[in-house]
């Protein structure tokens, strides 16, 4: 089963998303990516988020874990204390030369809290689920959900 680590990192009332144009369906997503081989998920979320948005972020706490199904597998939730950075693609990243061909687009950036509610944030139940966490705290228990089949 794949296995991915993602990242909620929050600076000052902004969230840390991807927004994606794939192929002209335009969404936002949680940053993140694949576990590798010998690789922790914790030691993944830092990696992926240095990756694809050029931000350091330390202190990963798992927060939640996403069954999402067989398409996209177990995916590891952790919410990241904001270092510094400003968020662009890497340019060694694998979504920085996917998006230089320029249909398949990939952008870091900061999004208000206060939109969140308005935006495509995929998977939904996530989005429900980071809303209410960053309104009311995140609970010191690992929440599970499931988004896929």
């Amino acid at each position: 089963m794949r296995k991915t680590a993602r990242a909620i990192v929050i600076k000052e009332d902004n969230l840390l998303l991807m927004k994606r144009n794939k192929f002209g369906y335009e969404y936002y997503s949680l940053i993140g990516g694949e576990i590798e081989i010998n690789e922790q998920p914790h030691e993944t979320v830092i990696r992926e988020v240095s990756e694809e948005s050029s931000l350091i972020v330390d202190s990963p706490r798992l927060v939640m874990i996403e069954n999402a199904g067989k398409m996209f597998g177990l995916q590891y939730i952790y919410l990241c204390e904001y270092v510094s950075g400003i968020p662009v693609l890497r340019p060694d990243s694998t979504e920085a030369k996917i998006s230089a061909k320029g249909e398949n687009l990939y952008q870091p950036l900061w999004m208000a809290i206060s939109d969140l509610q308005k935006i495509n944030l995929l998977p939904s139940v996530l989005k429900e689920n980071i809303i209410k966490y960053i309104g009311n705290g995140f609970p010191d228990s690992v929440v599970e959900i499931t988004t896929g089949e």
